[in-house]
């Protein structure tokens, strides 16, 4: 990516060094979305119905009025979300980041890249993007949502409307993951930036009201549509950093491979040798690189309804 000396966001809070502790939940390494209260994106009780109204709802809203179901969600209210399901150990990365000046500089520029892209979409729509803040931790950190140590990965609270992120998270990624280089990197704060339109729109209220009548399979099932349409968010927002050219040959297929190394079935694999469709709460690998190109070909809401149909 060609980012340096492009415009750098303000709406940061850089609380490296803080000794401020919290209380809460954590949530799952790679990334994600936590509701107010540190709950996670598991559910009790109900069925599949929950998803058959959602879809049921954005298809009735697109093709029996003359509405549009994205637009209509934008007056609604909050959500959460998470990149990477939930592991159990922390990352390993050096956390001596405060002095990372250049890291700190790359994620700032891409969160003011998501700024402008967000910013003149709603605009187009008649409406205002109110831009999340960039919460840089090392460690543990506090938020709304609860409180969250380093192995939950970079995370959405809808509740103060904040991502937070361990910079040494990045590590994890090239290391662990497999998956290097800096539009990877710059994929990881889409993805979370997307949970925010997501909560900016209604999806993630939406699906934290019908989370609590819905059995635990059944709610692993819809978040794997609301993640895959953070993945596909995510690509709108590469669709329009490709027509700036910031983005420079092999961009594309990093991308394209973390969302890959992140799916629900290669880290079952990895970590556990074999997979359970039913736990999947992400997407598969397939899935996860499919919506995000989807997103950065047609740069589109509408492209990213993983509500209807199949996915």
């Amino acid at each position: 990516m060609r980012w340096q000396g492009r415009r750098q966001s303000d709406n940061v809070e850089d609380q490296r060094g803080d000794d401020s502790g919290g209380f809460g939940g954590g949530m799952g390494q790679g990334g994600g979305f936590r509701f107010p209260g540190g709950g996670m994106r598991t559910a009790r009780g109900g069925g599949f119905s929950g998803i058959v109204i959602l879809a049921a709802i954005f298809l009735f809203l697109k093709f029996c009025t003359n509405i549009d179901p994205m637009q209509i969600l934008v007056d609604s209210g909050g959500g959460g979300g998470q990149l990477v399901p939930s592991q159990s150990e922390a990352p390993s990365g050096d956390t001596s980041v405060k002095n990372n000046d250049e890291m700190t500089q790359f994620v700032r520029t891409v969160l003011a890249e998501t700024e402008d892209v967000w910013t003149g979409i709603f605009q187009s729509q008649g409406k205002t993007y109110p831009a999340p803040t960039m919460v840089l931790f090392n460690g543990q950190v506090r938020s709304a949502c609860g409180f969250a140590s380093a192995a939950s990965g970079p995370f959405y609270c809808p509740g103060d409307r904040k991502l937070y992120i361990d910079l040494s998270f990045y590590d994890e990624l090239d290391r662990k993951f497999g998956a290097s280089g800096d539009f990877a990197q710059a994929y990881v704060l889409a993805h979370e930036v997307g949970h925010h339109v997501q909560n900016l729109i209604g999806v993630l209220p939406k699906f934290n009201a019908m989370r609590q009548n819905m059995s635990e399979a059944d709610a692993n099932a819809m978040s794997v549509r609301v993640e895959l349409q953070a993945d596909c968010f995510a690509g709108i927002w590469g669709h329009f950093t490709q027509q700036k050219g910031i983005l420079e040959a092999g961009d594309l297929e990093e991308a394209l491979n973390a969302a890959k190394q992140i799916g629900d079935d290669t880290l079952q694999r990895k970590m556990q040798g074999y997979v359970v469709p039913e736990s999947f709460n992400h997407g598969t690998s397939a899935q996860r690189a499919t919506w995000f190109k989807r997103g950065f070909d047609s740069g589109k809401l509408e492209s990213c309804d993983t509500f209807s149909g199949s996915i």
